[in-house]
């Protein structure tokens, strides 16, 4: 019989003996594979967390424990330990299960995470606040997948130290984070510094030195002694020099042996961080070769590993490749990531010119000042990153890049929707938060020749702060290039005026081609520079529609409506973005949908500016 099925939580897994525990991590991996390889999402990472979310959740009770994840996308082996086995055929589908911890979903879900290095943070505020209540549950943070290397991270961790907080910090080191060496000398010290003996011989130790005349000086000298000969062995580890306790390197795949390190450092009562050792895709071939590849996945063949691909032109890959070329001819570009090279298409860049790669891990704001560094001594930087974490570095934008007006080139990728990573993914802000940036520049390719068209003029052109920002996904290959042009007509008409860019340019043309058919004739204009806009658009005696894939009062709708009605008052004008709630996960189609801006929502917009809309 399936262990996995008589999982429903904590007292179910609390019951199982060792040989039950390692039948079930089997099954998990089994589940995972299975499950992923149908819905799509990340499977390298929580592959490589079973046995410690095993652990986890057997030393813990999450329905009344809080487990903050950092990231957020290691969290599918707890939500299939928490009863929601039934949700993974759906996973990530509109109105179905999440791929991060929602707490809307779950009870055991103690937080949102969708972004990296918060989860401390997070974490001791939850125990500072379990303090004031005078309430008693314990706190976890799991930091994994390179979450440790933010500098936000470090102050909450130099901040739990100083607090004195109970709380657990479990580094899940796959490689990607923290380099320390785990040679058998490390690790018998580690064992023996972790025995339940050591730890009470230690406590009684000082509990009688305290005791004693003079058993202070006694105990500072002891301790000396015993540092000096610890540190020339095996070294301190920044979380020491913290002031935090201390536990590990841990074998990650080592169910019983986690299960009794995170037993003691549950009793120790003070900040500790549990440090443990995992292979990202553990025990799927394919994923532990290539676990950046199998980070995040569509549907795949779990045979062969292959996923289907529809021989599109990816805009990421665009951007990489023409940066490329940009750089053979100017030999002043080089190119910035946040831990994302192959995320953001710069993998052939590092390959052709390491000297002048830079991946500065999970650090945004270090990213773009480093940037404004790169610039203001003759660089021309280009800096990639996803839409959703750009909005870390908005003071580094402002401060550090747009009060000298530097060169340099913000490659927002994933802008707007991005299907069924959800609202700690969608790029819905950009265009509000940069839009305020003094002389920043915004482009909005609609192809990917005009992508590299763009890049080619910001890099080799231009010498202020410009932003590309660009959808996930392939070229439709249904838009033509008009940049230099801030804007073109795709559509004549002379009924009512769309406007709109990037992603929604396609939805707009259907929508036309919908209405043309109940005799309506809507031009459909296109803006490929939403900052500054272009003065003049449209014939503004028209009836105007404005669709655009921001958050309420972050595009540009409100400023080209109030254009409109000062030179022809009279002109009706609608405008429709996503509103002002965050956007679920599911597919763009669906999203679209719902929120009333895929083409037949357009379209009827269209006939209510009209008057025609019954």
């Amino acid at each position: 019989m399936s262990i996995l099925q008589s999982i429903k939580g904590h007292r179910e897994l609390a019951a199982l003996d060792a040989a039950q525990r390692k039948q079930l991590c089997e099954e998990i991996r089994e589940f995972l594979i299975s499950h992923v390889a149908r819905t799509g999402g990340h499977i390298a990472s929580n592959l490589g967390v079973v046995e410690l979310t095993v652990a986890l959740e057997t030393v813990y009770n999450t329905q009344v424990d809080r487990l903050v994840f950092d990231v957020g996308h290691q969290c599918y082996v707890h939500k299939i330990l928490t009863g929601r086995q039934a949700e993974f055929d759906h996973l990530r589908q509109f109105g179905s299960m999440a791929g991060f911890p929602k707490p809307s979903e779950s009870k055991t879900d103690a937080f949102v995470a969708g972004h990296a290095s918060s989860a401390v943070s997070i974490a001791l505020g939850m125990a500072r606040a379990r303090t004031l209540q005078k309430k008693k549950y314990n706190v976890v943070a799991l930091l994994g997948d390179g979450s440790a290397t933010g500098g936000m991270a470090y102050e909450a961790l130099n901040n739990a130290a100083v607090s004195k907080e109970p709380m657990v910090i479990v580094l899940n080191d796959n490689e990607m984070s923290i380099d320390r060496s785990v040679g058998g000398l490390a690790r018998h010290l580690s064992r023996l510094r972790t025995r339940d003996q050591y730890l009470q011989m230690k406590a009684d130790y000082q509990r009688t030195m305290d005791s004693l005349p003079g058993g202070q000086d006694v105990l500072r000298v002891t301790k000396k002694m015993k540092d000096s000969l610890k540190h020339s062995l095996l070294g301190q580890t920044i979380f020491e020099k913290m002031g935090l306790a201390y536990l590990g390197p841990v074998d990650g795949h080592d169910t019983e042996e986690l299960i009794r390190i995170l037993k003691l450092a549950k009793k120790m009562n003070v900040p500790v961080v549990v440090h443990v050792i995992t292979q990202k895709g553990k025990g799927y071939a394919f994923a532990e070769q290539d676990p950046e590849r199998y980070h995040g996945v569509s549907p795949f063949n779990p045979e062969t590993g292959c996923t289907a691909s529809a021989g599109e032109e990816k805009f990421s890959n665009v951007f990489g490749e023409e940066l490329v070329q940009i750089a053979a001819e100017n030999p002043k570009v080089c190119a910035i990531t946040a831990a994302m090279p192959s995320g953001t298409g710069l993998t052939k860049f590092a390959e052709a010119y390491p000297e002048r790669f830079f991946d500065v891990a999970i650090a945004e704001e270090h990213a773009v000042s480093m940037a404004g560094g790169l610039a203001k001594a003759g660089m021309v930087p280009v800096v990639a990153i996803y839409s959703t974490f750009l909005q870390r570095a908005y003071d580094q934008i402002l401060q550090d890049i747009a009060i000298l007006h530097l060169h340099v080139v913000l490659a927002v990728d994933r802008a707007g929707l991005v299907g069924d990573d959800g609202e700690t993914h969608h790029g819905v802000f950009d265009v509000g938060f940069l839009r305020q940036v003094p002389g920043m520049q915004i482009l909005c390719p609609g192809s990917a020749q005009e992508l590299r068209q763009m890049l080619r003029w910001a890099t080799c052109e231009y010498t202020g702060p410009v932003a590309i920002r660009y959808p996930r996904g392939a070229d439709s290959g249904c838009i033509p290039a008009a940049w230099p042009a801030l804007s073109d007509c795709l559509h004549p008409g002379e009924d009512v005026n769309l406007i709109t860019y990037g992603s929604l340019t396609l939805n707009a043309m259907r929508a036309a081609e919908i209405l043309e058919q109940e005799g309506i004739r809507a031009a459909v204009y296109r803006l490929t520079c939403v900052a500054p806009p272009p003065e003049a658009i449209a014939d503004e005696s028209i009836p105007t529609v404005i669709v655009e894939e921001t958050m309420e009062n972050c595009g540009i709708a409100q400023t080209l409506a109030n254009r409109i009605h000062t030179h022809c008052p009279a002109t009706p004008v609608r405008t429709r973005d996503l509103g002002g709630s965050f956007v679920q996960h599911g597919s763009n189609a669906e999203l679209y949908r719902s929120c009333g801006m895929d083409a037949e929502g357009i379209a009827r917009l269209c006939r209510e500016v009209l008057g025609r809309e019954e």
